[in-house]
C-alpha cells in the first residue's frame, strides 16, 4: 500500500504532519548548530593544546649535552629530546617538524636547553652538531693491512698508528693467547661511528670488544669441548669459513670440512690460506700449481691442522658457523656456479667430477 486512509470517514492522514515536521526540523537545526559550536571549541582547544606544546611556558632551562647516533631519524630524534626533558612531546614534534619540513639533521653531539621551543630545537639541529661523528665501515674478511687502509681514510689518522696498535700487544682480545701480539682475525667487520676524541686505539679497542661480544654469544668458550681446539683456533676456523665462501648458508657446510679433515688428520688444502702466506689481498685469489709450494707456516697444503692464526676478520654469519658446523661426511668443495656456490664431496671421486663440472663451467 502506499496510502494511509481512516477506516470510519475515509480521511487522509499524513505520518508526519506538517506542525511536527516543522518542529523536528528546528530540534535537528538546534543539535546541528550546538555541535558545530562545539566542534569549533573542541578543535580550537586541540590547537590551542598543540600551540602549549609547540611554545611551553617559561623560559628556557639548563643546558644538557645530547648525542644523536648516525641513523637517527627525525622522530627518532623527537623521542630522544622528550626523554631528555628538551621538548614536551615526541607525537607533536612528529608533527610540527612535518609541517615545518625540518628533516635531515646531521649526527653529533648538540648541546639544548631543556623546556625548549620546538622552533628553538629545530633551529639548533640547523645549525649543526658541537662534535660531529665520521663512520668507518669494515667489510668481512679483510686482514690488518686492509682494515689500517679503512682506518687511515678517517680524518687525523694513519695507517701506520692503527697497526702499531694492533701488532704490540697493547690492545688485547679475551681470545687472544699469551704471547700472540697481532690482533689480525680478532676485530668484528661492523660500521663504526667515530668521534673526533678517538685515536686509532681507542677505535681498535672498540673493534675488539665488538669481536669478543659475538664470540661470547656464539659460544668460543665451548670450542675444546666440543671440537678439541682452542678458542682462539676457533677464531681461526671462522677466518678460514669467511675467506672460502662468500654464500652465508654455505658456511656451516664449509665448517664441517674442515672439522671433518682436521679429524681425519688430512692437510686442510685450502686456498685461501695460500692467498693469505703470498701476501695478496683484493681480488686477487688465484692459486697457481707453483704457489702451493711454498714454505710457509700458512699453506695448509704442506702444513698439517690448522695455520698459527687467522687470516682475515670473519663476519658474524663465520664466527657463528665455526661453532655450529652442518652435520655431514664432506671432505671437499669446490665453486661450481658462477654465482660463487660450492658442489661438496665426500670421495675424491665425487669431488673430481664437480672439478670437471667447474672446468666445464669455465669457473676453473
Amino acid at each position: 500500500m502506499t496510502d494511509l486512509y481512516d477506516d470510519q470517514d475515509d480521511e487522509y492522514y499524513e505520518p508526519f504532519p506538517k506542525e511536527r515536521r516543522s518542529k523536528a526540523g528546528s530540534r535537528i537545526a538546534a543539535v546541528l548548530a550546538v555541535l558545530i559550536v562545539l566542534g569549533v571549541f573542541a578543535a580550537a582547544a586541540v590547537y590551542i593544546g598543540y600551540l602549549r606544546q609547540v611554545n611551553p611556558g617559561g623560559e628556557p632551562g639548563e643546558e644538557i649535552a645530547v648525542t644523536i647516533q648516525p641513523g637517527t631519524s627525525t622522530q627518532g630524534i623527537g623521542e630522544i629530546l622528550a626523554d631528555e626533558g628538551v621538548i614536551t612531546s615526541a607525537q607533536v614534534w612528529k608533527i610540527y617538524t612535518r609541517l615545518e619540513g625540518a628533516s635531515g639533521f646531521q649526527a653529533g653531539e648538540y648541546t639544548f636547553r631543556k623546556n625548549s621551543s620546538m622552533d628553538l630545537a629545530v633551529s639548533t639541529l640547523r645549525k649543526g652538531p658541537q662534535l660531529k661523528f665520521e663512520r668507518v665501515t669494515v667489510p668481512e674478511g679483510l686482514t690488518l693491512e686492509q682494515i689500517a687502509d679503512k682506518i687511515a681514510t678517517l680524518e687525523g689518522r694513519s695507517k701506520e698508528a692503527f697497526l702499531e696498535a694492533a701488532r704490540s700487544g697493547k690492545v688485547r682480545s679475551k681470545y687472544q693467547p699469551q704471547g700472540v701480539t697481532s690482533l689480525e682475525g680478532l676485530i668484528l667487520p661492523e660500521t663504526y661511528n667515530v668521534e673526533p676524541k678517538d685515536n686509532e686505539e681507542a677505535i681498535l679497542r672498540r673493534m675488539v670488544q665488538a669481536f669478543d661480544a659475538q664470540a661470547d654469544a656464539a659460544g668460543f668458550e665451548q670450542a675444546q669441548g666440543k671440537f678439541g681446539i682452542t678458542p682462539y683456533q676457533a677464531a681461526i676456523v671462522a677466518s678460514l669459513i669467511e675467506r672460502e665462501t662468500r654464500v652465508d648458508d654455505e658456511r656451516p657446510k664449509v665448517a664441517q670440512v674442515i672439522y671433518n679433515r682436521l679429524q681425519k688428520k688430512m692437510r686442510l688444502q685450502i686456498d685461501a690460506t695460500v692467498v693469505y702466506a703470498l701476501g695478496r689481498s683484493g681480488t686477487d685469489t688465484r692459486v697457481l700449481l707453483k704457489d702451493l709450494e711454498i714454505d710457509h707456516p700458512y699453506n695448509t697444503y704442506k702444513i698439517a691442522g690448522l695455520p698459527p692464526g687467522p687470516i682475515a676478520a670473519p663476519g658474524a654469519a663465520s664466527i657463528k658457523a665455526a661453532m655450529n658446523p652442518e652435520p655431514g661426511p664432506w671432505l671437499y668443495y669446490v665453486v661450481t656456479e658462477a654465482s660463487g656456490r660450492h658442489s661438496f664431496a665426500t670421495t675424491l671421486q665425487e669431488h673430481n667430477a664437480n672439478i670437471r663440472k667447474a672446468e666445464a663451467a669455465g669457473l676453473r
